[in-house]
């Protein structure tokens, strides 16, 4: 490849994000590549921290970071817009308008070129066509839902608090649909963030009567990609929090006031969240020609290369990348995109230089999920800890405060992520433990 080429990354999660960032320092400074990101949000959010937002246990303004200073800082490009088409014949992605809050077009629909193309799209809740979910069900798939989920949690109990008559069936009732690590995680932080809530004035309102916490699953059990070992230490925890475990019921119906189940159950509720399942944006299965798996998944080659295209690379929960000695997939984890994005960030310059690229190996280190303030429980595998390590408590909960540690300082090195951890630190000795609005 001569001249100076322009790499196009679509999508601004863990993996495009960094991506973006280990390509501008080594490409973008030293003028070698174009180095564009393109994203239709203005700003990040490490994923998991999602169910943390909507819980309000954390800011979405103190842990957001904006692109066009990643951007500044570390040498490419930014565009917002959201992909809606390709043509590879032209090398050009097809990005629809940027439209506001009142509908005014922002950002006119736009196509963008590129020499190398790497998408990084991410996945979106599968709600697998259930009546009533797409209309009265939240997923957790982007800021803004986490967000709206929480503004809505504080209205509810505004309203249960000074209204005159008794709370009905479904008040202050939340189900949460897919008791995966999300589901799962979201349940103990809600039930620690809304007892921190009515604490502030909603005195009306007795947590342990009056708040319902009710996790569904169609399995056999909770958690059930994960061990069984660590699926029965979170079960028991969460069975001693109050929160009712449902497995082996697969919902069948959303309504404003609840779920209905295959089991003919229904469980009240003012708040749904649907959890289970994921499935990548239905824009990628009609990419020209790329060949998508079932769940709208780029099938990728071990190199990350699209299989139709030598020219197009795909990475994180939008890629079906093959996992050798396991049936199906790797798992989309954040970290499989992060072990992805430091490859492809080898594997394009190589591509630039014309030297063949590296194959791609997935490194399983274990799973960690987080039961709010009360523990976390998880198990660590690799050499370091000669094989597989259960670990459950205080040291836990460090280990994983350390994922998004590691991907902070992935995006802005040592020294600009003490610092922010630092402050973060004084700052939560100031602030309420929850947001109150």
């Amino acid at each position: 490849m001569t001249g100076r080429p322009r790499i196009v990354i679509v999508g601004g999660g863990a993996g495009g994000l960094e991506l973006a960032t280990r390509l501008g320092d080594r490409l973008g400074r030293r003028k070698r590549a174009e180095v564009v990101l393109v994203d239709k949000s203005p700003t990040h959010l490490w994923k998991p921290l999602l169910h943390e937002i909507a819980a309000g246990t954390m800011d979405l303004d103190d842990h957001g970071l904006d692109y066009l200073a990643q951007a500044r800082w570390h040498h490419f490009r930014f565009q917002r817009g959201e992909l809606v088409g390709l043509d590879r014949k032209a090398k050009q992605v097809k990005l629809g308008p940027v439209v506001d809050t009142d509908g005014t077009v922002l950002i006119p629909a736009r196509t963008l070129g590129y020499d190398l193309l790497v998408i990084a799209v991410g996945s979106r809740t599968n709600d697998f066509g259930t009546p009533g979910a797409a209309e009265y069900a939240i997923s957790l798939d982007d800021a803004q839902d986490a967000e709206r989920f929480r503004r809505r949690l504080i209205r509810a109990c505004l309203r249960a608090n000074f209204q005159a008559h008794p709370l009905s069936e479904e008040q202050l009732r939340v189900a949460i649909v897919g008791a995966g690590a999300t589901g799962v995680e979201l349940a103990a932080e809600l039930h620690n963030s809304t007892r921190e809530l009515v604490a502030y004035g909603f005195e009306r309102i007795d947590p342990e009567r009056d708040i319902r916490l009710t996790l569904i699953e169609a399995a056999p059990r909770i958690l059930p990609a994960l061990p069984e070992r660590l699926a029965r230490s979170a079960e028991k925890l969460l069975g001693e929090l109050g929160i009712r475990l449902l497995t082996g019921e697969r919902v069948t119906e959303v309504t404003p006031k609840g779920v209905r189940t295959a089991g003919g159950r229904f469980v009240p509720a003012e708040l749904t969240v649907w959890a289970a399942g994921i499935q990548a944006p239905e824009v990628l299965a009609h990419l020209d020609g790329l060949e998508v798996n079932r769940l709208n998944q780029l099938v990728v080659q071990q190199t990350l290369e699209t299989t139709r295209d030598p020219d197009i690379f795909a990475l994180g929960d939008c890629a079906c990348c093959p996992w050798p000695g396991h049936e199906g997939c790797v798992p989309p984890r954040a970290q499989a995109a992060h072990q992805q994005a430091t490859l492809l960030a080898k594997n394009l310059q190589r591509r630039m230089a014309g030297e063949p690229l590296l194959p791609y190996r997935y490194r399983d280190f274990g799973s960690l999920v987080s039961l709010g303030e009360y523990s976390t429980v998880g198990n660590l595998m690799g050499a370091l800890v000669g094989g597989n390590l259960w670990v459950e408590g205080m040291f836990a909960r460090l280990m994983y405060r350390s994922l998004y540690t590691m991907h902070l300082y992935a995006l802005h090195g040592f020294v600009k992520t003490f610092f922010d951890m630092l402050a973060r630190l004084i700052i939560r000795r100031t602030e309420p433990r929850v947001k109150l609005h």
